[in-house]
């Protein structure tokens, strides 16, 4: 549903941005355990983020985009040409986080590594890279009105910005009673807030649903200290980088998620109890309501 507020507001836009040479790290996915490298490399303007499957003979190329997903539980899977990739959110923020617009991301394995469960290895190895600018200027979706999905128990809107930024708020609930609890979180995402306030954070689960992936034969590889798994006292056999770290990560999983519109955004999004599906969800409405600002000339 959507509410139309306010006047237009115009915002001055950026340059697009990739990195200055390839870079890579290895690790293994969190869901099949098998080793995995990710190489991270300059590309075009206006290409966007590309993901290539080293491992196949034809090299598929699935671009980043909200039209390229297919509904996975707990991640998100994008596919194209036949091939999947699989455990994407976390490059995806790294990237979008980061303001890098245009890399094609090679990876050997269907699933990108899992690495400590954050975005802060990426994040690192992006730095490493170096970040430059290109000529083009990179298109932006303008929030204009105020624009929700999901029902009482989950949902996320979209509102217009009162600053030419982006702009986020997420409320966790686990309930009162459980270890995790209710956390909230607001941020305005710059590259430096992500950094600092989302990148480090962890992927996170109740010992519950980590049993039951067990059972069903996922992630056995990934130990105690490779993701936060909450007990009953707090995370077992690990300790919080943040006090609310949980929602950090929720927010840092929206970013993921975000980056699926393949530009930049421009408004403040609300968040209550919000997964990858409603995320995504948002993101592909807001890309048919929405005005997208295409910046096809060069700068001087």
């Amino acid at each position: 549903m959507s509410w139309t507020i306010g006047a237009p507001l115009m915002y001055a836009p950026r340059k697009q941005r990739t990195i200055r040479e390839p870079v890579s790290l290895s690790g293994f996915g969190y869901w099949s355990g098998r080793d995995v490298k990710v190489e991270f490399r300059p590309a075009a303007e206006h290409s966007g983020v590309v993901f290539v499957r080293t491992d196949l003979a034809r090299r598929p190329r699935i671009p980043a985009l909200v039209a390229y997903r297919f509904e996975t539980p707990r991640r998100t899977t994008l596919k194209a040409e036949g091939a999947t990739v699989e455990m994407t959110e976390h490059v995806l923020a790294a990237l979008f986080g980061l303001g890098i617009d245009n890399c094609d991301v090679w990876v050997d394995q269907p699933e990108l590594p899992g690495c400590d469960g954050s975005s802060g290895p990426f994040v690192e190895c992006l730095d490493r890279a170096g970040i430059v600018e290109q000529n083009a200027v990179r298109s932006q979706l303008i929030v204009r009105e105020i624009t929700r999905v999901g029902n009482e128990e989950s949902w996320i809107e979209a509102r217009p910005a009162t600053r030419g930024e982006l702009s986020m708020r997420y409320r966790l609930d686990y309930g009162i009673g459980s270890s995790i609890g209710r956390q909230t979180l607001n941020l305005s995402l710059t590259p430096a807030a992500f950094r600092e306030e989302l990148a480090p954070c962890r992927t996170f689960m109740l010992k519950s649903e980590a049993d039951w992936l067990l059972a069903q034969g996922l992630g056995k590889r990934a130990t105690l200290k490779d993701l936060l798994i909450f007990g009953d006292e707090g995370p077992i056999d690990n300790e919080l980088r943040f006090r609310d770290e949980c929602v950090r990560h929720k927010m840092l999983d929206l970013v993921g998620d975000l980056a699926l519109a393949g530009c930049d955004l421009v408004g403040h999004f609300s968040a209550h109890r919000s997964g990858h599906r409603l995320n995504a969800e948002l993101v592909g409405v807001l890309l048919k309501e929405c005005e997208r600002i295409e910046h096809r000339r060069r700068s001087a």
